[in-house]
């Protein structure tokens, strides 16, 4: 009888990949059997292959979150140091890779966020941040915006707005949603100020009607990901955190997508002068070569929990492995400058986006900040969207199959096409990725109504 755990494995093909896993394994977000996955085999700086050779560029850096690129030599050697160190112990020790990790944290994030409590994703970073607003302001109420995403387990997937919600409602208690500073349907021409203005209006309206003593803290993504890859109108974060602070409400960032160097800038909140109360992060930390969210505080909570009790806990917190990566990524990003790189091909990036909506009737709009952007499409030259919110059209099938026959992976979020390589990607690779961007949208203009 053969072992199955000794025998030696014979490489699998793509379509044996397929169909074990589709065969063995759920897939998130997704019915099962409508699923059709692409094989990947290996990867290597921003690209894919399939076991065949097959090749593409990683437009989404997979889930906005491998920003330093695949198969970085420098952190797969301090993984395996670390493995061959300390692979676990239980959260309540000390270990000099948490000592280190988090001195360099309390370096590098700006402001007053020193104290850093470790998990293993970003949904789990927002829970946490859930129990540390409540238990510390002794309210219960957290407001979130409607095109938001914090994560798939009970309360982050509360807090979200977008329609993976539904499906997993009732939800947890306490959870008031207000619009975002940008309508969905909004009219070209309105200022900042003026987009700015009437929205904090309308939420200081809704505090009063909630009762701000009754209200904890406001979760937002500071750049909106999944939901359209929005960054605030200028002057939205500060006008917002003073807002707060007259309440006494925590202003909580979740810039687990936004993060580490996407916008380029390290972190989002600073393109709006602010530092919030509370910041979660994950993906961009490790660059998702290993799991690690974290929930960063300020001093005052800090100080707050030195006294009290905080009542969060996971077997993996702080898991040493994930700890090491984090330091290596943070080496890499910093020694390479990849931050700057971002916000260097994010200039490229909006000129490559400005052309492609003066050559296809297709392209209503775009935008990015750094490597965080989206072309968004329509379905008339009037600008009416291509999709109504939530909703779908055959022509992006179409066009998410010309993509990866062509050699790019990206995600088409309704009518939206992602644009957010790794942050190691160069001038050359972008005008690759936009060349094949560029022949597919010409799919799209076929259906375009005058």
């Amino acid at each position: 009888m053969t072992d199955k755990s000794t025998s030696q494995r014979p490489t699998m093909s793509g379509k044996e990949m397929v169909d074990a896993c589709t065969k063995y394994s759920l897939f998130s977000w997704s019915a099962t059997g409508k699923v059709d996955p692409i094989p990947v085999a290996r990867a290597e700086g921003i690209y894919l292959y399939s076991p065949e050779g097959q090749r593409w560029i990683d437009f989404n850096s997979q889930l906005m979150s491998v920003n330093i690129g695949h198969a970085h030599p420098k952190v797969i050697a301090a993984i395996k140091q670390q493995a061959e160190t300390l692979i676990y112990v239980y959260p309540g020790m000390a270990t000099e890779v948490r000592a280190t990790l988090s001195k360099r944290l309390a370096e590098l994030v700006p402001g007053h966020l020193n104290t850093f409590f470790y998990t293993l994703g970003g949904a789990e970073a927002n829970e946490n941040a859930i129990k540390a607003a409540r238990l510390f302001t002794g309210r219960n109420k957290i407001i979130t915006r409607h095109r938001s995403y914090h994560g798939a387990t009970h309360g982050a997937m509360s807090l979200t707005g977008d329609p993976r919600r539904w499906p997993n409602e009732p939800g947890m208690v306490g959870v008031v949603r207000v619009m975002d500073p940008m309508p969905y349907d909004y009219s070209f021409g309105k200022t900042d100020s003026e987009i700015v203005a009437n929205n904090l209006c309308y939420l200081e309206e809704i505090i009063q009607y909630e009762g701000p003593h009754t209200i904890a803290a406001m979760f937002i993504e500071t750049v909106t990901g999944t939901n359209g890859i929005i960054a605030p109108p200028k002057g939205y974060l500060k006008g917002l955190k003073a807002l707060l602070e007259k309440y006494c409400i925590l202003l909580v960032c979740d810039e687990i997508m936004c993060g580490w160097g996407r916008t380029g800038k390290l972190f989002a909140f600073e393109h709006g002068d602010i530092v919030p109360d509370i910041l979660t992060m994950a993906k961009g930390l490790t660059s998702s070569y290993m799991p690690l969210g974290v929930m960063a505080v300020s001093d005052r909570i800090a100080k707050h929990f030195q006294d009290n009790v905080f009542w969060g806990g996971l077997t993996y917190m702080a898991h040493p492995m994930c700890l090491a990566t984090a330091i290596a990524v943070i080496d890499v990003m910093l020694e390479e400058k990849l931050v700057e790189n971002s916000a260097a091909m994010g200039l490229l990036m909006s000129d490559h986006m400005r052309r492609l909506q003066l050559k296809h009737k297709c392209v209503r709009s775009h935008r990015n900040q750094g490597l965080f952007g989206i072309i968004e499409l329509q379905k008339n030259q009037r600008g009416e969207r291509l999709v109504p919110y939530a909703g779908s059209h055959p022509v992006m099938a179409k066009l998410g199959k010309f993509y990866r026959d062509n050699g790019l992976f990206t995600v088409l979020q309704w009518g939206g096409v992602m644009c957010n390589p790794p942050l190691t990607i160069n001038a050359t690779q972008l005008a690759e990725a936009f060349e094949i961007i560029d022949r597919g949208l010409s799919i799209v203009d076929e259906i375009v109504e005058a």
